[in-house]
């Protein structure tokens, strides 16, 4: 059976992976507000090549991630395309929660004593996650936090300025083959009373080819070579 869509719902504290098809696009969608959804990127056909996200922000000349920009790996080849963004702001700073920091914010509870009601944190989902690709900790980089806008005071202390809204939403299209690790975790920095229940709506669909007048591909210089990169990676016979 083929099929062109896919619809599923994560709630908070879960997490999610697949090998996304180059020409198929994600959507998240926030469903209630202040949702954050870590994300982690990995060629799978070469498990050592992964998302670099001080090469993705530097290329592109940006502290912030939206529309336009691309998700580069540390062989220089793009991901995923973002091409289009609700929220308009998404970090790829901060990294992960941890079981210490989220005991610390709003107390300690497993799944054997508190089943859906426990307090999963970003670093042990990832590490679920990455157990099925016969992945461990080693594989861990700096992952991108989507519906989370952080921005920096005049000493460079980093803060939680802003979280999405009811029905914000990111578009990305994947241009290669691309092993996605997902988690609906608190942020890092996440101060909230209490440990945040969103959940989030992803979506799979066929993306429109890309044009030579594409906005992401003209976004910055760099983004064009990124692109070429990838056309190299897919040439021959059985590329796309």
């Amino acid at each position: 059976m083929k099929i062109d869509h896919y619809q599923t719902q994560l709630a908070s504290g879960s997490h999610w992976s697949l090998i996304v098809r180059k020409g198929v696009q994600l959507t998240l969608t926030d469903l209630k507000g202040g949702a954050n959804v870590g994300m982690l990127m990995y060629n799978p056909t070469l498990l050592m090549e992964k998302y670099n996200a001080p090469d993705t922000l530097k290329c592109q000349h940006t502290f912030k991630l939206t529309r336009g920009h691309c998700l580069y790996s540390d062989m220089g080849r793009i991901f995923f395309s973002i091409t289009d963004d609700h929220f308009g702001w998404h970090e790829t700073l901060c990294g992960n929660s941890h079981a210490e920091h989220v005991a610390s914010q709003w107390g300690k509870r497993d799944y054997q004593s508190d089943h859906n009601a426990w307090h999963q944190n970003g670093n042990d989902s990832f590490l679920v996650e990455l157990a099925k690709y016969n992945l461990d900790k080693r594989a861990l980089a700096a992952n991108v936090n989507w519906f989370s806008e952080v921005r920096s005071d005049a000493e460079g202390r980093l803060s939680l300025s802003r979280q999405s809204k009811a029905g914000d939403a990111v578009t990305l299209r994947a241009e290669m083959d691309t092993l996605v690790l997902l988690h609906t975790c608190p942020h890092p920095l996440d101060k909230a009373e209490h440990y945040p229940r969103s959940e989030v709506s992803l979506t799979l669909s066929l993306a429109e080819p890309v044009q030579d007048d594409d906005y992401c591909l003209n976004f910055r210089p760099e983004n064009r070579r990124g692109f070429e990169n990838n056309a190299l990676y897919h040439f021959g016979p059985g590329g796309q």
